[in-house]
């Protein structure tokens, strides 16, 4: 069998929730070996989370796959050293902990871990990051989206505020992201220095880094476009999404002028295709007549119809026809893992191939401290020595390990 990319890279996984357990799993699938370090009573929050598979949060099942489960009350003297013994032989640890937490407990980077393992790479992912005046504000999403001015895109048709949360968490995946990414570069960079080093990311930095196409206005004209008028975000009227004869949705993303005419063409406007270098009144006029032209079919008699046109269309799915889509299938984008007690677990793919060392869904999400017989076993304690730990509260045991 073929190596994965990052066999051998061992990872201590401190987070919880979305952010950080995005990011690791993004490692995990890459082959690391993720330790995720819960403590003994509860574990991450995600597992309690709603709605549910069995008696474990969908959610945590769909971000800690290829990971192993230890668990350490880390407000312990012996949990602390248990981990830091973990520290000694990994490459990577996570934390996603408000600042300060882990000075907190004994555990700071620069006084404590780098001095036990000087080649450590310590990543953090936290809402504001480690400095500045908003270090220590609690925050989600929502409250990063606010602030990095997305928010006050989400607009209708007459510009005014949508009273809705964006449907996925671009703060929070982001953020897991790139801290995937920048965690990586650190062990490149540690092949040249010899060291590890200190990795901050935040959620609301993530945020901000993903606004190149909303931000370009400010930068180059002084001034940023009003809500409703950016060029991908509803300024123009051959990249926007339109209602059907059946009240469904589709979306036209034909920005080039090639892709435009041809779908003109198609419907018999080519003589609209002018409208789309006009002025802000004929961009208006090009949307009124798309409009029309839409609402003339259902979504799916739209869909047919297009199929052999060289355009930029797609209709809006729900997560049903996303699952089922022939597009969906032949990447493979939806995969499962046998679990133990659900059965075969749905999962979403791994999002990258590679030819040489495959991605692959190899474990099922763990259950609370399944493994950490299995991990205090690797570092030499005995099976005495950690029922000892676990009637004490320090770690705790399921029946699968």
């Amino acid at each position: 069998m073929a190596l994965s990319a990052l066999n051998g890279l061992q990872i201590l996984d401190l987070t919880r929730l979305l952010p950080g357990p995005f990011c690791t799993l993004l490692l995990a699938d890459l082959g690391a070996d993720v330790i995720k370090v819960e403590e003994p009573t509860l574990g991450d929050p995600a597992r309690q989370s709603r709605p549910r598979q069995g008696d474990t949060g969908s959610l945590f099942l769909l971000v800690n796959r290829n990971k192993r489960s230890l668990t350490l009350d880390l407000k312990t003297a012996e949990g602390r050293e248990l981990l830091l013994q973990l520290v000694e032989g990994a490459d990577v640890l996570v934390e996603s902990f408000r600042p300060g937490v882990m000075d907190r407990l004994g555990l700071g980077y620069a006084d404590v871990l780098a001095q036990r393992n000087p080649r450590l790479i310590y990543a953090t992912l936290s809402g504001f990051g480690q400095s500045g005046p908003y270090r220590d504000r609690p925050g989600h999403d929502l409250n990063y989206l606010a602030l990095a001015g997305v928010l006050g895109y989400n607009v209708d048709r007459q510009a005014q505020p949508v009273p809705v949360p964006v449907a996925v968490q671009v703060a929070d995946l982001g953020g897991g992201t790139l801290g995937a990414v920048a965690i990586l570069a650190a062990v490149l960079a540690r092949e040249h220095t010899g060291r590890g080093q200190a990795v901050d990311v935040s959620l609301f930095g993530a945020a901000i880094a993903w606004l190149p196409t909303l931000v370009a206005g400010l930068f180059s004209q002084g001034q940023a476009a009003a809500p409703g008028q950016p060029p991908l975000a509803g300024g123009l009227p051959q990249y926007d999404i339109y209602t059907t004869a059946d009240r469904r949705h589709v979306t036209l993303g034909a920005l080039e002028p090639k892709f435009l005419l041809n779908f003109l063409e198609r419907v018999g406007r080519p003589e609209l295709a002018s409208l789309a270098a006009g002025d802000r009144a004929q961009r208006q006029q090009l949307h009124t007549e798309l409009t029309a032209i839409f609402a003339s079919r259902t979504r799916d008699a739209w869909t047919a119809y297009l199929a052999d046109v060289d355009t930029c269309f797609a209709p809006v799915n729900t997560l049903e026809e996303t699952q089922r889509d022939p597009q969906v299938e032949a990447l493979g984008l939806f995969t499962s893992v046998e679990h133990p007690r659900l059965g075969q677990l749905p999962q979403i793919s791994p999002p990258f191939t590679f030819g040489a060392t495959p991605t692959s869904a190899r474990r099922p999400p763990p259950d609370l401290g399944e493994h950490t017989a299995e991990i205090l076993g690797e570092l030499g304690l005995s099976p005495a020595a950690i029922r000892s730990l676990a009637e004490r509260k320090i770690v705790s045991l399921c029946e699968s390990s």
